[in-house]
């Protein structure tokens, strides 16, 4: 076979060059015909669209066309040619055919459609298929955007600990890290675990935040981002949990709470904006196979102001959609802390738009949150959104050492291994605020995927971690 160099069938399926001689390489999606001519639907993942290649079965020796299954993975130099079937522009006219790898028939990816959840059993796999592989080029584009409006905003990519001594959110639910011997852990009288022999002579565990971390940095460098992974030991078994999931965390020096609200609203925004410019066939494939109301609803998202709303109002909102019949599985009252339902109601159905939920009751909020005048709320922030719900929650920070403690031993939290947390408001305090957005939450938005488990490659859930 003649050494041509390969063109990505992204690139291929653009060019009009007709009569030129092209290699691709890819995976056979589909292959059918008739005695005299084959059809080969094949794709190498740059794109959602497969480029067609048509061989004249007169030209090649059937035996060499055996191993051609679904699945296999095919080398094809061929003749660019203008498409004579519809559904595409251009085919390639093959002229030699290579199998890299050929695919038996247990091949699990047969031409039929597959369930979600067999996919998730054969998540090695599944990128293979048109779904999974829109789904993982929008991932790629999402943290690209991410990364690009912060750079392009003055922030400073900042990387927190993954391994760490202190939970965040004060929650209790992280996995822990040892190198202890599970089987024989030493205990004191009491038959509290000893840790000295452990690899950082205390207990430690993986992150649930970067945030902690990125207040600090934000102290000293003004405005940073952390994008990385983070882990929640809850036995959440809903479409909407993870136990392994990525967390983009800002935080800003100086920032008020309109500022952080706009920073929220421009941010997601762009991101939005993005994937529309730059994912349309991926989005016009998931809208057309997933969720038809998808590119509609992100350009609905671009092009409207969201609604800043206080908590208190919004409990108003919901007291008088009950009075009106309405029913809710979860209650409704003021300090209750908002369901999903109750979010989406507000959103979908209310005001028909995002909404920017503030000033939080102190009581469902974590310590770290700059309280109100009033003694009852807090600067806090969700930025809630159709179909999903709360997609981002921050706040300004509560940056007077004095009240900070005050809530700490309010709510009984251990600080001993936080004393490098309160240095900052020590040395040099400064009004601060930021968010976290979990990526995955942002990827089921921008995919129309119904399910948090679809949007990650691998997902960790309780009792699965298979890959």
């Amino acid at each position: 076979m003649e050494s041509i160099k390969r063109t990505k069938i992204a690139e291929v399926l653009k060019r009009t060059d007709f009569g030129t001689l092209v290699n691709v390489k890819g995976w056979v999606r589909t292959r059918r015909g008739n005695k005299q001519v084959g059809f080969i639907a094949l794709n190498d993942g740059s794109t959602i669209n497969n480029v067609q290649i048509v061989v004249d079965l007169t030209k090649f020796d059937e035996a060499a066309l055996k191993d051609v299954t679904t699945g296999a993975c095919l080398s094809v130099n061929g003749v660019l040619t203008a498409s004579q079937g519809s559904g595409q522009a251009i085919e390639i006219q093959a002229t030699a055919i290579e199998v890299l790898g050929a695919c038996d028939n247990s091949y699990p990816l047969q031409k039929k459609g597959s369930s979600m959840e067999f996919l998730r059993s054969i998540a090695h796999l599944r990128p293979r298929t048109n779904t999974f592989g829109a789904v993982f080029r929008i991932r790629h584009n999402m943290a690209m955007a991410i990364h690009t409006y912060f750079h392009q905003k003055g922030f400073y990519y900042f990387h927190t600990p993954i391994i760490t001594a202190s939970d965040c959110e004060g929650a209790g639910q992280m996995f822990q890290v040892t190198t202890m011997n599970l089987y024989d852990l030493k205990k004191d009288e009491k038959g509290s675990i000893i840790y000295d022999s452990d690899f950082f002579g205390k207990q430690a565990s993986l992150t649930v935040s970067g945030q902690l971390e990125g207040e600090l940095a934000a102290t000293a460098l003004g405005q940073i981002y952390t994008f990385g992974p983070t882990f929640r030991a809850e036995n959440s078994n809903t479409p909407r949990h993870l136990a392994e999931f990525w967390m983009i965390e800002p935080e800003v020096a100086f920032a008020d709470l309109d500022e952080l609200t706009a920073l929220e609203e421009d941010f997601i925004k762009y991101c939005v904006r993005w994937a529309l410019d730059n994912c349309r066939d991926d989005l016009e494939f998931l809208n057309k196979m997933i969720d038809n109301g998808l590119i509609a609803r992100l350009e609905s998202v671009v092009d409207t102001e969201f609604v800043r709303l206080p908590y208190t109002e919004g409990i108003k909102i919901l007291e008088q959609a009950i009075a009106g019949g309405r029913k809710f599985e979860f209650p409704v009252y003021w300090g209750c802390d908002l369901a999903s339902e109750h979010e989406r109601y507000l959103v979908e159905e209310h005001f028909k738009k995002p909404v920017i939920m503030i000033d939080y009751p102190k009581e469902i909020k974590a310590f770290y949150m700059k309280q109100n005048a009033d003694g009852k709320t807090v600067q806090g922030t969700d930025v809630l959104f159709p179909q999903i719900g709360e997609i981002i929650g921050g706040s300004v920070r509560e940056e007077n050492y004095d009240k900070l403690m005050a809530r700490i031993e309010e709510l009984h939290i251990p600080m001993k291994d936080m004393w490098w947390y309160l240095d900052t408001r020590r040395y040099g305090t400064c009004p601060h605020a930021g968010f976290g957005l979990g990526f995955e939450r942002l990827l089921l938005f921008v995919t129309g995927m119904s399910n948090i488990r679809d949007v990650i490659p691998f997902p960790r859930t309780p009792r699965n971690a298979e890959f």
